[in-house]
C-alpha cells in the first residue's frame, strides 16, 4: 500500500510540475516571469470582481488604500491594469485589467487546461473515460 501511495505522490508531483511549467511559460510570454503569488492573487481578484474600486479592493484584500495604490501603480507600470473614471461620478476610479493582466489572472486555469490537453493526447478514448470515472470519485 505504501508503495502505491508513493507512486501516486510522484505522479501528482509530475502533474503539478507540468502545470507550474505551463504557468511560467504564460508569465514569460507576458514578459513577467517573476510574478509573485500575491500579485497573481490580486489580479485574479480584480478579474473576478469585474468592476472594482480602490476601496473595494482594499477591503477584499484587507490592505490599506495606500498599499493598494502602490500596488496598482506597479501593475500600471507592468501594463497589467489601467484606471477608468466612473461616468456617473468622476471621483470614482475603477481598476480594470488590460489584456495582459487578464492573461496573467487566468494563467493558472490556462496552465491546467494545457496539462489536461497533454493528458488527453496521451490517452485513448477508453483510458480517458476510465480516468474521468476515477477522478469523479475523489471529493
Amino acid at each position: 500500500m505504501k508503495e502505491r501511495e508513493e507512486h501516486l505522490f510522484e505522479v501528482f508531483e509530475n502533474l503539478l510540475k507540468a502545470r507550474h511549467e505551463c504557468s511560467c511559460t504564460i508569465f514569460s510570454e507576458c514578459g513577467l516571469p517573476d510574478m509573485t503569488v500575491r500579485q497573481i492573487a490580486y489580479l485574479k481578484t480584480i478579474d473576478e470582481q469585474g468592476e472594482i474600486t480602490f476601496s473595494q479592493l482594499a477591503g477584499i484584500t484587507r490592505n490599506s488604500k495606500p498599499t493598494i495604490s502602490e500596488m496598482i501603480n506597479k501593475f500600471e507600470r507592468m501594463a497589467c491594469v489601467y484606471r477608468e473614471r466612473c461616468p456617473e461620478d468622476g471621483r470614482v476610479l475603477y481598476i480594470r485589467l488590460t489584456d495582459k493582466g487578464q492573461k496573467i489572472a487566468k494563467a493558472e486555469q490556462a496552465a491546467l487546461r494545457m496539462v489536461i490537453d497533454r493528458m488527453m493526447e496521451s490517452l485513448d478514448e477508453t483510458e480517458q473515460e476510465l480516468l474521468l470515472k476515477i477522478l469523479e470519485k475523489v471529493r
